[in-house]
């Protein structure tokens, strides 16, 4: 297809990057013209609405992505499996949808209002396609569209969103976004596929290994959505929701920057895997894990330290409780990122996915039986600290998975400086706050000297990443320097 992992992984850093951006724009005005109350009833029905689109969706999109990546090179067959798997996405969100509407929206609740738009967000999940294009590595149309209908959404909940009054108007920019945004993929559609016949279509053959990737999906969720879901109905208290609701936001933000290296390299890892390429599969994936340990520490680090000053002044007067929630969660970052590179980049690309399905229904059993423990006692806390022990469960068990199959190091002894220069790092984060006022000045001082006694010290002590970064530097200067000699 003539794409790089590194071009592909340009386009959709830039984009989580941008993503990034907007709720560190938006939370602040939400936060206080919503207020916690209605952000937690936001959250709350918008995890019932993601069980049925995901029953829904089954495991499509993902097994989308990887039957195209696997046919990429061949156009008639992947124009066959787009066309297949699009229309038993179809039939099986049409079912989800009829599902909710009777059990949620035509018997009536207090909730009853929002969980009618809701039902647009099913129907703009019928027509998300991203996963072919993704599959064909053709990620600029999915980042360029994404960022314009973010950007749409942005300027509408600023005009609109004025009052606690307004969380239907709330609902409704969420539900349209994200319709416009999918139907807009369609016009680039005609280019990428061949027509095919009806009857040549074979839609049951793929009702089967679409089930096995929903399964770990539905287990994903207990310790994402169902968090929140039971933190509500537990403790009947949409404030306690919007706290854990709020620390989650910032941990996601985080979470970007190297979600978007796995996001593009599943296709890639797929590709290699139709050639039985174990050895490149294993040298992608470990350069994966260097990569974690050597943004992600310093980013867990970072968010701790930072935590106290920061939540006051960005969430506003009311949501203290998140800081302590924002601390914990901090600690799911490297999890998360060693469990989709180890499980989604690996196990489920090179069709391995019974593995990851019993790792994450181990982690969900476990997570789910903790929160019935956990919560009542101590609320969001609770669900917090057993989302982290759940995601270190699925790690701990791909690692026995993996080292069976191919050699991918999770961690070596070498990976345990960036520990160790995080821990110096959030030690200076912590003393300058202790010297400063709450205020946006405060934060931006301890970010960049965070950041700068981290770096410095991997200078000094002579880092891979920031010695190829120099040599990068080095050689682009001599380029240019012979440019104009020349």
């Amino acid at each position: 297809m003539g794409k790089t992992v590194k071009k592909n992984y340009a386009y959709n850093l830039m984009y989580q990057l941008f993503a990034m951006i907007i709720p560190l724009i938006t939370t602040p005005y939400i936060s206080r013209v919503l207020g916690s109350n209605n952000i937690g009833i936001y959250s709350y029905t918008l995890s019932i609405v993601t069980y049925f689109i995901l029953f829904g969706s089954l495991g499509l999109s993902m097994y989308g992505q990887r039957e195209i990546a696997y046919n990429q090179d061949n156009k008639k067959k992947y124009s066959k499996t787009f066309y297949e798997v699009l229309f038993l996405r179809i039939i099986t969100m049409s079912i989800s949808m009829v599902m909710f509407y009777f059990l949620f929206v035509f018997r009536g609740n207090k909730y009853n209002t929002y969980y009618f738009i809701l039902l647009l967000e099913m129907v703009a999940t019928i027509f998300d396609i991203s996963w072919f294009f993704q599959g064909l590595e053709e990620f600029k149309k999915t980042v360029m569209r994404n960022m314009f209908i973010k950007i749409i959404s942005l300027i509408c909940i600023f005009v609109f969103v004025k009052s606690p009054e307004d969380l239907n108007l709330y609902f409704l920019i969420y539900v349209f976004s994200n319709l416009f945004g999918n139907l807009s993929l369609w016009l680039y559609l005609p280019k990428y596929i061949m027509k095919t016949g009806i009857k040549k279509l074979d839609i049951a053959k793929h009702f089967k290994p679409t089930v096995s990737l929903f399964i770990p999906q539905i287990a994903i969720q207990v310790y994402t959505v169902l968090d929140k879901t039971m933190i509500g109905f537990i403790t009947n208290n949409m404030n306690q929701v919007a706290f854990y609701e709020q620390s989650q936001k910032i941990v996601k933000i985080a979470l970007t920057i190297v979600t978007a290296l796995g996001t593009v390299k599943s296709p890639r890892i797929s590709s290699y895997a139709s050639k039985n390429d174990n050895y490149r599969i294993s040298l992608s994936i470990n350069n994966s894990f260097r990569f974690v340990w050597f943004i992600g520490i310093p980013i867990m680090f970072g968010l701790i330290g930072i935590s106290s000053k920061f939540v006051p002044w960005f969430f506003g007067p009311g949501y203290n409780d998140v800081i302590l929630l924002m601390i914990i969660g901090s600690l799911l970052i490297i999890a998360i990122w060693l469990k989709n590179d180890s499980g989604i980049q690996f196990l489920i690309a090179t069709k391995r996915q019974n593995l990851f399905t019993i790792s994450v229904v181990a982690a969900a059993v476990f997570n789910f039986v903790l929160n019935l423990v956990s919560i009542p006692i101590f609320g969001p806390i609770g669900a917090i600290i057993s989302s982290v022990l759940a995601e270190t469960l699925i790690i701990v068990i791909h690692y026995f998975v993996t080292r069976k199959i191919l050699k991918l190091d999770f961690i070596k002894l070498t990976d345990l400086k960036y520990v160790f220069f995080g821990l110096i790092m959030m030690f200076v984060v912590l003393l300058i706050g202790l010297y400063t006022n709450v205020s946006v000045l405060s934060t931006i001082i301890q970010i960049v000297a965070g950041a700068f006694v981290y770096f410095l010290l991997l200078i000094i002590f002579g880092d891979k990443y920031i010695n190829e970064i120099k040599n990068k530097i080095f050689l682009e200067v001599n380029k240019h320097v012979n440019k104009k000699k020349n």
